[in-house]
Formats: C-alpha cells, structure tokens, sequence
C-alpha cells in the first residue's frame, strides 16, 4: 500500500498548477492532504474520480479558505472519522481518518506557532492530540499519521539549526514532544530507512529557499510500532511543486 501524503496550500490553487496530472502519475493507493483551504462543493469532485479516486472525504475548517484536511482513496474504508471529538481542536478542521481492516491512516494538520497566541494554542493541541492517539492506539494498534506536523525534530532535520533554535517549530518543547509521540509507540517511517542530511520537505517562498534546498523537514508519516516490519519503502518527492511544502510517500507491505 503507497500512501502520500501532501500540503497543498490550498487545493484549488494546486490543481491550477498540475496537481491532478501529478497525481495520476504518482498512483498512491491514498492521498492525505493538508491545508485545502477549500470545502468539498469547491472543487470538481469528478476530476479526482478520473484520476482513479472515487472515494474523497474532507474535513474543513470553520473559517473559510483556511486550514482543513482531505483523504482520497482507491478502495472505500470500513470507516471514516471526522476530527477527534475534542471541540477546541475540531473547528480548524486538521484531523480526518479512514480504517481499513488492514490499518487505519490519519491525515493530521498540527497547527503553526507564528505567534505567543498560536504557540499556546499549538501546544495545547499537541498534549490534547496525545492524549487522543495514546486512547486511539488502543483501539486500532495498527495506524499511520500523515501530515504536516510544523515541527522539525532533528538538526537534520533543518537547514540551519543553530539559527532557528528559537525558532517555532524548532523549539526545544516542540522537538521534545515529537520524541516523546515516537517514544509513545510511533516510528518516523523517513528517518527509519533514510539517514542522509539535506533531506526536506517545506521551504520558504523568501530568499530562493527551495532552489538553494534550505529547508525544513516537517511533514511526517508515524507509523506505530506494529507495523514496523509492513515498511517497505518511505521517502521524499522534491520534485512535485504545487505548494511551499512537497509530497511525501510511504509504502508498506500489507
């Protein structure tokens, strides 16, 4: 099973820049996507069924044109979950999962900390989140988490480390945490079978960022520990540029 997972930063403006050729071509079995900044009535739900998706599930923010998460498959789940339950957490539209027999896959959008304001608002998330997933595993063992989770975990991870230590989403509390979520039961799929620095997956529009690959590794998929061995393949696709981020891919053997 390929599993991508993409933000697009906003949806429609990916489509007007290939993004639909590109995913035909790229043939996941699921696509998670992030910030959609769209609702469902917004875009032609019958170009992704000519792509080879019939099944889309979408899960929007309140606010218009912000935020918001999308899955498309090719097989129908058994199930499908929109958001969490937990109301703080739910209007911004970042949590959206399909079940299978086989696993469950989650397409997650962690909020940014661009202020003192939204850092509080991402840290506060990011412990309701935990506590969500330590119940969520209990009940389905085998799950993957794909998405945009705005922190960087590693120097690795990032261009500049030194630089961007006080930085949100290299902040000391926010890489704690994403240890302390993988020491909970996860694996980071990427960093599992590929150890190489230079490795990213969002770059900033500013400065020539993406040209010159100085960029940030931020979008994960976290396997959870009972499916470690269904790895086969995880890796990046730099190549795809529909967005300020680029698409990541998983595969597992299942």
């Amino acid at each position: 099973m390929k599993i991508i997972s993409y933000n697009v930063n906003g949806i429609r403006a990916a489509i007007k820049k290939g993004f639909l050729d590109w995913l035909q071509m790229a043939n996941p079995d699921v696509l998670c996507v992030q910030e959609t900044k769209a609702s469902q009535d917004q875009v032609n739900s019958m170009d992704f069924e000519l792509a080879g998706y019939p099944y889309q599930y979408w899960f929007s923010a309140q606010k218009k044109g912000y935020s918001g998460v999308a899955i498309f498959c090719k097989k129908e789940p058994e199930n499908v979950t929109y958001g969490t339950g937990i109301e703080s957490m739910d209007f911004e539209g970042r949590n959206l999962r399909i079940d299978y027999d086989e696993l469950s896959i989650m397409s997650l959008y962690l909020p940014s900390g661009t202020n003192m304001d939204r850092l509080e608002f991402k840290l506060n998330y990011m412990a309701d989140f935990q506590e969500y997933v330590n119940q969520l595993k209990e009940k389905l063992p085998k799950l993957v988490i794909c998405g945009d989770y705005n922190i960087c975990h590693e120097a690795i991870d990032i261009h500049n480390p030194q630089q961007n230590k006080n930085t949100s989403g290299f902040l000391p509390v926010e890489r704690e945490w994403i240890s302390n979520f993988i020491n909970n039961g996860f694996i980071d799929s990427f960093r599992h079978v590929n150890k190489e620095p230079h490795n990213y997956s969002w770059w900033s529009y500013r400065a020539n960022a993406r040209a010159n690959n100085k960029g940030w590794r931020i979008d994960y998929h976290m396997v959870s520990e009972p499916l470690k061995e269904n790895i086969a393949r995880a890796y990046i696709l730099p190549e795809a540029k529909h967005s300020d981020h680029c698409p990541i891919a998983v595969e597992l053997d299942i």
